[in-house]
């Protein structure tokens, strides 16, 4: 049985401290206090080659940011206060800090010592909207530590980052679910996840300076101007991210399988087969690291390469090719408007240990004798050696999009 709700959007945020070696070192020296602070590599100010770790807000105002030389942060503040990073002091006072995000969530995604990614969808009940998490969350850091966060609030990893940027310092920017690229539109381009110099002038080349540009280009030009690395790009730009929060330590958040055909293809036949064949690939890797999974997610490209992922939550868990294969079936349905066909892939997520918490008189779940049968023959001959009666003459030959377990 399953349910034909979409899942509920994540709330996730990502919070980063503000000028956060500065703004350390002028609460811990108040004469430092509406001062341009450059933190760098070398104590001895400009005459070093060092560069700079962190500018507090009153050096930027200056053009002096992170990553510039030394040299060219004394040309542009002559007058302002140089010290040399004490990173003992830093580390200590980010554990403080991370200490306060796990009183909201134990799903915490460290990614630099003044930087994380949240994901408090489960807190809600207990702790609110994503809106009202981000304002505790500020006021807890403050309290611990009197400095300052911004934190951007959304339905992605992508989308929270970028909004934790627009209203430093001190900020809190929340993007509701469904608006994610109308926020993202009007932005310059290069704010993207993978958009560099190199790549923002080529998009340039393209007509594309904006977000909203390149979610809206079509994807045929972008392909042959970038190769496929742009239909990823072109996903973010319409804030398409299902990026989990990967908690320290945390282990793998899903397992799945995509194939791209050599030649798009239309036929139901061969559809259907690729689907069987994908969801018994999974469902093996499931057991093989017993695990079972509540959550099937269909992703899907077209042959205009528009992509979309498409998910699901079973009522109970499980490693069955047949039921992954029946969701997967399920969705393709809703999903496939008759265009050819370019990729298919099915991602089982939300798992925890292959045999579920059992009540006092159940009896723990196996996999089926088939299932039995066809991991054995598997494990002693290779993936090739079994298969079903359905798939004969129609298995298709792996191709470099299919992806081992993430």
């Amino acid at each position: 049985m399953t349910e034909k709700r979409p899942p509920n959007p994540r709330t996730i945020l990502h919070v980063d401290m503000d000028a956060f070696f500065a703004a350390v070192e002028q609460r811990d020296r108040p004469e430092l206090r509406g001062k341009p602070v450059i933190v760098g590599a070398d104590p001895k100010g400009g005459r070093g080659r060092g560069v700079v770790s962190t500018a507090s807000y009153e050096a930027r105002r200056f053009g002096v940011g992170s990553a510039m030389p030394i040299s060219d942060a004394w040309r542009r503040c002559p007058h302002g206060v140089y010290l040399h990073p004490d990173m003992e002091k830093y580390a200590r006072e980010s554990e403080r800090i991370m200490e306060v995000f796990y009183r909201f969530t134990d799903l915490v995604e460290p990614i630099s010592i003044d930087e994380a990614f949240l994901d408090v969808t489960g807190s809600a009940r207990a702790m609110g909207t994503g809106e009202e998490i981000g304002r505790r969350l500020k006021r807890g850091i403050r309290d611990e530590t009197q400095l300052t966060a911004s934190v951007g609030v959304a339905s992605s990893k992508l989308v929270a980052k970028i909004a934790s940027d627009m209203r430093k310092p001190d900020g809190l920017v929340v993007v509701a679910p469904g608006e994610e690229a109308a926020f993202l539109a009007p932005l310059p381009v290069r704010r993207l996840w993978g958009v560099g110099p190199k790549m923002e002038e080529a998009l340039a080349k393209l007509g594309v300076v904006t977000i909203g540009d390149l979610a809206a280009i079509a994807p045929a030009r972008l392909e042959r101007r970038l190769g496929t690395h742009g239909f990823d790009l072109q996903r973010l730009a319409r804030g398409e991210d299902e990026r989990d929060v990967v908690a320290e330590g945390a282990e793998a958040k899903s397992l799945g399988q995509e194939h791209t055909y050599s030649r798009d293809t239309a036929d139901p036949d061969r559809l259907r087969a690729t689907l069987l064949q994908i969801a018994d690939a999974v469902a093996g890797r499931l057991r093989a690291h017993g695990l079972r999974a509540r959550t099937v997610t269909l992703k899907y490209r077209d042959e205009d390469f528009h992509t979309t992922t498409h998910a699901r939550t079973l009522d109970e868990a499980t490693d069955s090719g047949n039921a992954l294969f029946r969701v997967a079936s399920e969705l393709f349905a809703e999903v496939h408007r008759g265009k050819k066909v370019r990729l298919l892939g099915i991602y089982a997520s939300h798992f925890g240990e292959g045999t579920p918490q059992l009540g006092l008189f159940d009896e723990p779940k196996a996999p089926s004798p088939a299932d039995r049968v066809r991991d054995e023959v598997r494990r002693r001959f290779g993936d090739e050696a079994i298969t079903r009666a359905s798939l004969l003459g129609r298995r298709e030959r792996r191709n470099p999009s299919d992806k081992p377990p993430r």
